[in-house]
């Protein structure tokens, strides 16, 4: 068995959808980024390329490639989890945060671990996320941004 660790941050701006867990998420900004910078799907991939050592989204979706310019993260999370399965690996769970200021992020949590869950082929068992503020403190806190974090067990099949 192998253990990976993910993250990944978006600045927050005007005129974008916030889309987290591949939930289109109402509020007055949204994430930046080359994809829909959806950071906690972004955050999960990296966890699992990094636990098979097979790299990071960057390597496999690079944002110089037009192809996937708005794409959704969770098409792509699809295929993160095809790779892991044609090089022999199960995953066995995923346990992800979202530190976000602003919105609540809490009413949206059941939608987001439904969708990870669907693209990875889990039981919605086997995924977590969790929300959480920092109190105001840097750049989530000042709401400039959206982080999250990843961890997850894969094993050999």
């Amino acid at each position: 068995m192998r253990i990976g660790h993910g993250y990944d941050v978006h600045r927050l701006v005007t005129g974008r959808r916030l889309v987290l867990g591949g939930v289109d998420i109402p509020h007055e900004t949204g994430l930046l980024g080359h994809s829909d910078a959806d950071v906690l799907t972004h955050a999960v991939m990296d966890a699992l390329l990094g636990a098979a050592a097979m790299g990071d989204i960057g390597k496999l979706f690079p944002d110089s490639d037009e192809t996937f310019r708005g794409v959704d993260s969770l098409l792509l999370a699809r295929e993160v989890a095809k790779k892991l399965d044609a090089a022999g690996w199960r995953i066995g769970n995923i346990d992800a945060t979202v530190l976000a200021e602003k919105p609540r992020l809490a009413p949206h949590i059941g939608a987001m671990r439904e969708n990870l869950a669907r693209a990875l082929s889990l039981d919605v068992d086997a995924v977590s996320v969790k929300a959480t503020t920092e109190e105001g403190l840097g750049f989530t806190g000042e709401r400039l941004g959206i982080a999250a974090h990843a961890v997850c067990l894969i094993f050999k099949k």
